[in-house]
């Protein structure tokens, strides 16, 4: 069992970091989901499975691999395909490999909200992200960020 000693503890300067990453996480990815909703009527994992789905062979992905690539709850992806689907941005379909399995599959009309959306995202990340880092800072980030999915979850982006 662990005790208390060996918890090892933050400095007051890995507080303020810690603390820096988690409020700027929030508000960053919170100021991007509020720029699509308002302009396209996308939530941020609505706009990351499009993402996906534009980027697979198809623009098909099985369900329970756009659940992992996402990192959602296979509940939860099903739930968002299904809005999704009724809006006509998505359909789903039998996996073209064995039959068995359900894949969601991106509609050209999907694909059409997806190029809308992307000029609000990418404009989005560049505003609050990108421009307010110099770019040794930014590959920083993500070289820590890359890290810290390898180890949790050992996968790479």
């Amino acid at each position: 069992m662990e005790t208390v000693t060996d918890t090892p503890w933050l400095s007051t300067e890995q507080q303020h970091i810690w603390r820096a990453f988690l409020g700027g996480t929030t508000v960053l990815t919170d100021r991007l989901d509020r720029d699509l909703r308002t302009a396209h009527g996308l939530s941020m994992p609505e706009y990351e499975i499009l993402v996906r789905l534009s980027e697979a062979p198809d623009r098909a992905i099985r369900m329970a691999e756009l659940a992992d690539a996402v990192s959602h709850s296979r509940s939860r992806v099903t739930h968002t395909i299904a809005r999704l689907e009724r809006e006509g941005i998505v359909q789903r379909g039998n996996c073209s490999d064995d039959g068995r399995g359900v894949s969601a599959i991106l509609t050209d009309h999907g694909f059409s909200v997806l190029e809308e959306a992307a000029h609000t995202h990418v404009r989005g990340v560049n505003d609050y992200l990108i421009e307010n880092a110099d770019p040794a800072d930014l590959e920083a980030l993500g070289r820590i960020m890359q890290q810290v999915v390898e180890q949790l979850q050992g996968k790479r982006f």
